[in-house]
């Protein structure tokens, strides 16, 4: 039998972040993907998770889009970031430094901006939410936001764990409204 040099057959180990974003690359390029609904993340092991998101879902993640205008800076929907831990792709980030001309095409990004936020849906589990945190974390996040729908309530996570409050000063009263 002969062996297939070329082509592997199995991954033996989990992706770099390297080989993560070149996998994303190559989705983003395949027409067949093009029309997708919901975002396309990748584990480690290089299997596509896609989440659908609903109508509320989005209304909360322009509302909170809106709400980081204040703080200037730039603003990201579906932030696809590639991290220790996976692919994955923020609802919305936020980053103190606009993005220079030579570096918009950057897909993914390789680091993350300092805050990443996940609005968070029926079917994500808080094991899913845990590793995202400490995936954005880990790829330079100052901040996670976990925004809970049902809940109407936002979680503050740093490097330290979960934090009282936020360094961002946005005002995040009427944003279940």
């Amino acid at each position: 039998m002969k062996v297939m040099d070329e082509l592997q057959e199995v991954i033996e180990a989990p992706l770099s972040r390297e080989e993560l974003a070149a996998r994303y690359r190559g989705l983003c390029d395949d027409p067949r993907f093009a029309n997708v609904p919901g975002k396309i993340e990748i584990d480690l092991w290089g299997r596509m998770v896609m989440s659908p998101a609903a109508a509320y879902h989005g209304r909360v993640r322009v509302r909170l889009c809106d709400k980081l205008a204040a703080l200037g800076g730039e603003r990201t929907v579906e932030a696809p970031i590639a991290t220790p831990l996976g692919l994955f792709v923020a609802d919305l980030s936020w980053s103190s430094r606009k993005t220079p001309p030579e570096a918009e095409d950057e897909n993914p990004l390789m680091r993350a901006p300092e805050l990443c936020i996940e609005v968070v849906s029926p079917s994500n589990s808080r094991k899913e939410m845990q590793e995202k945190t400490e995936a954005y974390l880990a790829a330079g996040a100052e901040e996670v936001w976990l925004v809970y729908l049902r809940s109407k309530r936002c979680e503050v996570h740093g490097k330290q764990g979960v934090l009282e409050r936020s360094r961002f000063p946005v005002d995040l009263v009427d944003l279940f409204d």
